[in-house]
């Protein structure tokens, strides 16, 4: 393409020959290959200008830039936001993929990723090919695709929208973090919906204030046509205010656009009355915890604005079995449940024990950690809660970084208040963290292992190693079962 035709619509200067033939675009000077266009991005840690040499080095036909380079006998574009430029840029190079798609984008803390999978399974149902963008993994119908990031960077999303648009996907569900907002990941895409979950501690150590997270997620809204928002949520009414479009409500605790009633659940399902306008429908659904009424309301509210009729809408929630790493069940060697889920904010870690305890017959066993390098502010609230709502605690390890674990252990230990000394134990190494959880396991005890979920690593000191709970839990179960412990 044409660089001219690249930068459309973009505020700019040139300096040297807008007619190029440019193959491709790049944010990573490693990755230029000849007749590329190069954006230098101004990020937190490093400066992308100061690659820039190496990109024309590479073959970099033109470069863009928010501040001129001397010395680079190159084509050069000057913009006032080379993040917003780059995500402008790639529609452009892409033809646009969303604007041939219905584009659903969500926000919020927690349940975006499992309210994707119940959109996707829901349109499924009504016949429509679906593209998935998030946290666990992309997909483009039932093929999966690696992902690195929530949302990709916006060379990356183009380039995955316009494949998906080439393989006749109808729709995109998509998450969307706060960061890409901030980052302008998403810049250029028009949403025809966008969903506002909930807004709880998380990313602090990112956004700075809780007003600057606010902003963030706000955001999406006014990308979205149609704005649906939690209205049970502390900052429903200030994301309602930033909607461009018009806004739909739901709620599990008054009236919405579309509430929910009569609430009751198993330790396998959901169940309630949904209300919308002067109608009532039963829904199931097979995932336990007032967490689903709400990811499921906001799912099923987002496909009835689809035109996908309820009866079609019902019998995709009802099909919806569960997300990978998401109060998921593992198997263990005998008589106690194990649920590994991703909880790892005060708000999810607080909703995973609560609703563990409406249909716990035995103990509450709560195993978790805190990430390093984050939100230090988190770490001694969940260790209050993690007291006050389980009946003994495994504080552990998560994904230390570069901080190390007997640190982040000791903020989470402050928060523990001294009436629960005698109900938590602190165990460093997280894979004997499980171990101890389910060899002292006692006949109907519940074990949360919280925090990492789907994630198959541990990250320590830069490098990631393997750490998939999953095997891992499988190992010990073996491992007991051969040594013939019978406790659990």
């Amino acid at each position: 393409m044409i660089l001219s035709e690249i930068l459309e619509g973009i505020p700019c200067e040139i300096r040297g020959n807008q007619d190029l033939e440019i193959a491709d675009l790049q944010y990573d000077s490693r990755k230029v290959k000849s007749g590329d266009l190069f954006f230098c991005i101004a990020g937190f840690e490093q400066d992308g200008h100061q690659f820039a040499p190496g990109a024309v080095k590479n073959g970099a036909l033109a470069i863009v830039v928010q501040d001129w380079q001397d010395n680079l006998d190159v084509t050069q574009v000057r913009v006032l936001d080379s993040r917003k430029a780059m995500a402008q840029a790639a529609c452009n190079f892409c033809g646009n993929p969303s604007h041939s798609m219905k584009m659903i984008g969500i926000t919020g803390t927690n349940g975006k990723t499992t309210t994707t999978y119940m959109i996707k399974k829901i349109a499924e149902t009504a016949g429509m090919k679906v593209g998935l963008i998030g946290t666990i993994q992309n997909m483009i119908g039932d093929t999966v695709l690696h992902t690195e990031r929530t949302t990709p960077e916006s060379v990356d999303l183009q380039k995955l929208l316009k494949r998906m648009r080439e393989e006749n996907c109808a729709l995109v569900v998509m998450e969307v973090s706060s960061h890409s907002l901030c980052l302008h990941r998403t810049y250029g895409i028009s949403f025809d919906i966008g969903i506002f979950s909930n807004l709880t501690q998380d990313h602090l150590d990112f956004h700075k204030t809780w007003q600057d997270y606010m902003d963030a997620k706000s955001m999406l809204f006014a990308q979205s046509a149609l704005s649906i928002i939690n209205a049970d949520d502390a900052c429903a009414d200030y994301m309602s205010a930033h909607a461009k479009g018009n806004v739909l409500t739901y709620s599990a605790h008054k009236t919405a656009d579309f509430y929910a009633g009569d609430i009751s659940m198993t330790p396998q399902s959901t169940r309630y009355t949904l209300h919308n306008q002067h109608n009532r429908y039963a829904v199931d659904v097979g995932i336990p915890g007032m967490f689903t009424v709400y990811n499921s309301l906001a799912a099923i509210s987002a496909c009835a604005a689809l035109g996908i009729d309820m009866n079609t809408v019902l019998a995709g929630i009802h099909a919806v079995s569960g997300v990978s790493g998401r109060f998921e069940s593992l198997p263990t060697h005998g008589d106690c449940t194990l649920i590994l889920d991703y909880a790892h904010t005060p708000d999810s870690l607080e909703s995973s024990l609560k609703t563990i305890r409406q249909f716990a017959k035995g103990r509450v066993v709560s195993v978790f950690g805190c990430g390093g390098n984050r939100d230090k502010t988190k770490r001694p609230k969940m260790g209050d809660i993690s007291a006050r709502l389980a009946d003994f605690s495994i504080v552990t390890t998560d994904n230390p970084r570069f901080e190390k674990p007997a640190d982040i252990i000791a903020d989470i230990v402050q928060g523990i208040k001294k009436e629960y000394n005698n109900k938590y134990i602190c165990i460093e190494d997280r894979r004997e963290a499980i171990a101890y959880a389910l060899s002292h396991a006692q006949p109907k005890d519940v074990i949360l292992l919280a925090g990492k979920g789907h994630e198959t690593y541990q990250e320590i000191c830069g490098v990631k190693h393997d750490f998939d709970e999953k095997v891992i839990v499988a190992e010990i179960v073996d491992e007991l079962k051969s040594n013939g412990v019978k406790k659990a």
